[in-house]
């Protein structure tokens, strides 16, 4: 494994910064004080940037030479609504905010690579660094791409990363075509008529047709779809009623679908809503039922994919780059990939046992309350960053 030694150098004051803004988390579109961090960094290294792209959105730009060919990295740079479990110097000083998927690490790789970029133009053409928004749930991506960024940074490709715990320092993987699923969410309500619950006669009960829906769903996944198919229908909340002896007027039912190709999106939505407005008939109740489309799936390019693997391999070994096992987790990556060939890859973030003392008791994985990034992957994250944008441009194409 051969670092870039100037990024090796870096690696502290980098460290500094990420731990800086992991201390002060900030949620979807609320991002000012990251960006101004971003930014201040970019611009203390004569770099170019453009600010406000999907609100709090910030881009840098890195030209050399004479080429106008141009290729773009992103980092995600929001946080999540959740409390941190941690007591080390650097945890969360916002309650109910935390940095618990790893963005200020990947914001903390994608800066140190930009700083040897800056200073080491070893590429003929442009490299667009994305730090984007929004990524946990306010579709950061689909707001950057409306707000011109394919336009304004036209660019043949674009890739992306994320830390993978559980994985060791030192790999990473990816897969070609789908690698994360959509994300989907329902929310269906079923109206009756409320009675006492000792004469259920007089009204018409809707929790026994909300206890239909639930079981009825999952025929869709087992005799609808094909069996080679992969989609996932989970009923994650069910709300009704104010008291032990009163039959509800309504009772309501939440939750999300995930799948891999849209084509089985559109089947699974079909037919949900016919499931839930004939049942809902049959047993004398009438149903609204909505259906929230929210990320696409994540489906890497072929191309661009045997690329990275092979910038990666370069790096740290072919037996250290793995095949990825799709998840049914949902990235908003996919927007980019559907407006431009690209990839969306994973990193080992270790076990989780970089973390200092202080940290919680749980495990150190995405989402969790006692997760803190691992440090050591800036300078390898950002080494692979520097590697993968000078091969691209250097490489005939």
């Amino acid at each position: 494994m051969r670092m870039i030694e100037s990024i090796l150098a870096d690696a502290a004051s980098i460290a500094a910064v990420r731990r800086d803004i992991h201390a002060h988390p900030e949620l979807c579109f609320q991002e000012q004080r990251t960006s101004d961090v971003i930014a201040k960094q970019l611009t203390d290294w004569g770099i170019p940037i453009h600010r406000g792209m999907g609100t709090t959105g910030v881009v840098a730009i890195l030209k050399n030479g004479t080429s106008d060919r141009a290729v773009g990295l992103r980092a995600d740079i929001d946080a999540l609504p959740m409390t941190e479990h941690n007591t080390f110097a650097h945890a969360s000083q916002h309650p109910g905010k935390m940095h618990a998927c790893g963005h200020d690490g990947h914001t903390a790789m994608l800066l140190a690579a930009a700083k040897h970029l800056s200073k080491h133009r070893n590429y003929d053409g442009t490299v667009y660094l994305i730090f984007q928004p929004a990524e946990e749930g306010g579709g950061g991506a689909r707001e950057m791409i409306k707000d011109g960024l394919f336009e304004k940074f036209p660019m043949e490709a674009v890739f992306g990363a994320h830390n993978w715990p559980g994985m060791a320092v030192g790999q990473f993987a990816l897969k070609n075509g789908p690698c994360f699923a959509s994300s989907n969410e329902f929310k269906i309500t079923i109206h009756g008529k409320g009675a006492h619950a000792a004469m259920p006669h007089n009204g018409v009960d809707p929790v026994p047709v909300a206890c239909q829906l639930v079981q009825a769903f999952q025929t869709i996944i087992t005799r609808n779809k094909r069996p080679i198919d992969a989609g996932v229908i989970s009923v994650t909340m069910i709300h009704t009623g104010e008291a032990t002896n009163v039959v509800p007027d309504s009772c309501e039912i939440q939750g999300t679908v995930r799948t891999f190709t849209l084509e089985v999106l559109d089947l699974i939505e079909r037919r949900m809503k016919e499931i839930a407005e004939h049942t809902c008939a049959a047993f004398d109740t009438t149903c609204e039922f909505a259906f929230k489309r929210n990320y696409p799936p994540t489906i890497n390019h072929p191309a661009e994919t045997e690329f990275a693997r092979q910038v990666m391999g370069e790096l740290v070994g072919a037996d250290n780059v793995q095949e990825f096992e799709p998840t049914m987790g949902a990235e908003d990556f996919s927007f980019f990939l559907l407006e431009k060939p690209g990839c969306y890859f994973l990193i080992g973030n270790g076990d989780g046992s970089h973390r200092e003392g202080g940290h919680g008791m749980g495990p150190c994985m995405l989402h969790n309350p006692s997760y803190d990034f691992n440090d050591e992957l800036i300078p390898l994250g950002a080494t692979l960053w520097v590697n993968l944008a000078e091969k691209w441009l250097n490489t005939a194409r």
